[in-house]
């Protein structure tokens, strides 16, 4: 297959969107590529002036589809369902992009949880159930969400929600990435059981020089760690225009169930193919009992 492009995009006319954190780096490219095409995209941030800046940029491209900004904080339980219960109409496609990178010191949200796990995962279920009622008025409805190469350092316990006594930055990061995984393909098996046009799939980025890396919600909150993995990122890897090939491949051609990426250099970079699972990953019994177990968490059922 030849390497796929933001060019091979269908035709998005008429379609609404919603990326999470698509104030910069990846997201902002998922979203600047979605209006592109001609999708109306929602810019769901927590900076809601980073937020605005990032879709004047957008509407400066030419897109022609719409570009708004709603606020979103994933660490907020309140705050994803005051966005859900805001949204009105259909919604043809959700991807889950935002996310928190290794804090150095376990930290939680307002609603208790690590703040990876809680974010990562809890905050973008909420999200996709709150809001699965407008995906099912959609046509065929498409959810992506974003995961990492990280997810291998995840492993069974990941349904622990990533207690304080054992917090480990990478360990605990890579549960939330696998608990991304499993979630989007527990919500493909739900959905193809009960027979609706609902399409869920995963991607993840490689290794991509954004601010996620910088971002005081993780490594950056130690500045010098943040300050110097950031030159090392941008030295050695790709920008976020490469990383968002993978998200935007799944979110717009990928069929259900599958999980995309950069095929080269340990999945890194490279064109954009099928990524691999690690065993945790492939474990059906592991995603419902977290998929079940995130629905005790959240309060948040999926109606399928």
């Amino acid at each position: 297959m030849s390497r796929w492009t933001f060019e091979q995009i269908p035709d998005l006319t008429g379609r609404r969107a919603v990326v999470t954190g698509a104030n910069s780096g990846i997201g902002l490219v998922e979203a600047r590529e979605l209006a592109r095409h001609g999708a109306d995209v929602v810019l769901a941030v927590r900076n809601t002036q980073a937020g605005e800046q990032a879709a004047e940029r957008i509407r400066r491209t030419g897109a022609p589809g719409a570009v708004s900004v709603r606020r979103l904080d994933l660490a907020s339980q309140a705050s994803v369902r005051e966005f859900a219960e805001a949204w009105d109409g259909p919604l043809d496609l959700l991807l889950n992009n935002a996310g928190v990178m290794t804090p150095p010191r376990y930290r939680e949200t307002e609603d208790g949880f690590e703040l990876q796990f809680g974010t990562n995962h809890l905050g973008h279920f909420a999200l996709t159930g709150l809001l699965l009622p407008h995906l099912l008025d959609a046509p065929a409805a498409r959810v992506t969400t974003v995961a990492s190469i990280a997810h291998h350092r995840g492993d069974g316990a990941v349904c622990e929600g990533n207690p304080r006594e054992s917090y480990d930055p990478q360990t605990t990061y890579g549960r939330s990435k696998l608990a991304n995984l499993l979630f989007a393909d527990e919500l493909e098996r739900r959905a193809r059981d009960a027979g609706v046009a609902l399409t869920s799939n995963a991607a993840h980025p490689g290794v991509s020089a954004t601010n996620l890396v910088a971002s005081k919600d993780g490594m950056g909150a130690i500045p010098v760690v943040g300050t110097i993995g950031q030159l090392g990122v941008r030295l050695l890897f790709p920008g976020p225009e490469k990383g968002a090939e993978g998200p935007l491949y799944a979110a717009t051609v990928a069929g259900g169930g599958t999980y995309s990426g950069p095929t080269g250099i340990g999945e890194t970079r490279g064109p954009v193919g099928e990524a691999r699972r690690s065993r945790w990953a492939q474990d059906a019994t592991l995603g419902r009992t977290l998929f079940d177990r995130s629905e005790e968490l959240t309060g948040v059922s999926f109606a399928l």
